[in-house]
């Protein structure tokens, strides 16, 4: 079995990469059968030298590995046909733009399987790079706060060496007595809270969020039951709730009277409602200033998200009234960080991390005959068909005719 590490080629440049130099080797030393070979990049957050020193071929070409792993979309001209591909393909969800990477993925009958895809039985997913959106996320949040009321300017997240370098810039600040209302508790939530937690930032009940006034900041992570309630006021659960979202509206409002900066970090399902509204946003006692959008949804749950931004100019202004884009400085201006890459920001700890949940859940099933199902729940394509947990596509590949095959 060979193994390549592909040259990120997508634009704007990303610099992370599914297996960083010491995984690699950990690779090398518990599969010795296996061969692996990096393409050379001169964009990569860990540099051809790193991986030769480490005893890892650096090459210019990785036409004869059969399995090839990349982070972000491969260009159409640079896929080699008749390979297994591991990358984003951004096409599970019919996404228009990626249309034309399907078609060309079956024409040269390419095996693809998607990071998104790579799920245990109960279709959970196994890895990802949400819980650096949340770090990320959570740490553009109050600097977008420290701006629009001109009290600290903390650098951007992309000049700072990691994690820990972004802990102790917040730890610096003396923050006034804010409150901070945190959606999500899967992997982008919880690394948000992360954050909060390693600045010392005091969490609270929702009960105490909502009455009690406090002299230091505090933080509160609801659940989709805080924020979204029954239309016929009947009682929940979640199971209900995911079966019948159509029977629910949000009750986020009661958050929006007390808190100052909104980060988002939760999953949202297509018929579920929506969060945060415009007329919450211009309601007289609405509190938020600051929304980070960390789950970043445009035009989706959360009205002020008209926009994705960008690692170059993170945050706009948005003006409930008129609902447009304004100065972060206009005075009735909700400021949005809605940033759509955010672990691109922090792509060392990420690219450490992805490659460890990779070592943990995908390689073990190249030589175990996939025992779990995992490689078989996760493939898109093979040779030159959709595999049966997708022919959804189908009507998506357009005139490419297709037939299933089973997993």
């Amino acid at each position: 079995m060979k193994f390549g590490i592909i040259k990120e080629r997508k634009s704007p440049p990303d610099r992370r990469v599914v297996f960083s130099p010491e995984e690699l080797v950990r690779l090398k030393k518990e599969h010795p059968e296996a061969e692996i070979k990096v393409e050379s990049s001169d964009i990569r957050i860990f540099s051809d030298e790193q991986y030769a020193n480490l005893g890892i071929d650096v090459v210019n070409d990785v036409t004869d590995c059969d399995v090839l792993f990349g982070v972000k979309e491969v260009p159409i001209d640079a896929l080699i046909p008749n390979k297994k591909y591991f990358f984003f393909s951004h096409t599970i969800k019919k996404q228009i733009h990626n249309r034309a990477l399907l078609k060309a993925i079956l024409a040269k009958k390419i095996d693809l399987y998607d990071h998104e895809t790579i799920v245990d039985e109960n279709f959970k997913r196994l890895i990802g790079f949400g819980r650096y959106a949340g770090i990320v996320g959570a740490y553009n949040g109050i600097r977008a706060f420290g701006i629009k009321f001109e009290l600290f300017n903390l650098p951007k997240a992309e000049t700072l060496s990691g994690k820990e370098a972004m802990v102790e810039r917040l730890k610096r600040l003396v923050l006034p007595p804010i409150k901070i209302v945190l959606t999500g508790n899967g992997k982008v939530g919880n690394g948000a809270k992360e954050i909060l937690k390693a600045i010392k930032m005091k969490e609270v009940t929702v009960e105490n969020f909502l009455t009690k006034i406090y002299s230091e900041p505090v933080f509160v992570q609801i659940d989709v039951l805080d924020y979204n309630k029954r239309i016929d006021g009947k009682p929940s659960d979640k199971n209900d709730f995911y079966t019948n979202p159509k029977e629910y509206t949000s009750d986020f409002e009661r958050f929006t009277k007390v808190a100052d900066i909104f980060m988002a970090g939760h999953y949202y399902g297509n018929d579920a409602p929506v969060i945060l509204s415009r007329d919450m946003l211009c309601a007289n006692d609405c509190k938020i200033r600051v929304v980070a959008d960390i789950s970043c949804d445009v035009d989706g749950p959360i009205a002020c998200t008209i926009k994705a931004s960008t690692i170059a100019n993170p945050i706009f202004g948005y003006l409930p009234s008129e609902d447009k884009e304004v100065d972060v400085f206009h005075p009735a201006a909700i400021v949005v960080m809605s940033i759509d890459n955010l672990p691109c920001e922090l792509p060392k700890d990420a690219s450490e991390g992805f490659g460890e949940m990779f070592m943990e859940h995908v390689i073990p099933a190249f030589f175990n005959g996939d025992k779990d199902g995992i490689l078989a729940r996760a493939k898109i394509t093979e040779n030159g068909k959709l595999t049966e947990r997708f022919k959804y596509l189908q009507d998506y590949a357009g005139d490419y005719k297709l037939e299933s095959v089973s997993n």
